[in-house]
């Protein structure tokens, strides 16, 4: 089964979201069709974390694969959480 690309939305409004969000900021889009149905959409912020926003403050953009590789890639933590090494010791 071929994997759904990422979306991307680009910031249009922020008011009373100024610490969280970014005027003109392209912004990663993690799908929530439950919210959809309440116009809501869920971005990934400032803070790292995923919140629900009001989806006019947002407009959906398509973008070239090689431009969406590489806004993706900045939006990657440069140092991933290692796992932890399960010990059989207790």
């Amino acid at each position: 089964m071929k994997k759904q690309p990422q979306e991307l939305a680009l910031c249009l409004e922020n008011s009373g979201n100024e610490a969280s969000l970014v005027l003109g900021k392209v912004y990663r889009v993690v799908p929530d069709a439950r919210a959809a149905k309440d116009d809501l959409i869920r971005i990934i912020d400032e803070t790292g974390e995923d919140y629900l926003f009001d989806s006019r403050q947002f407009v959906l953009v398509d973008l070239p694969q090689s431009v969406r590789r590489k806004i993706l890639a900045l939006h990657r933590p440069a140092n991933p959480p290692m796992q932890r090494a399960a010990s059989g010791r207790r």
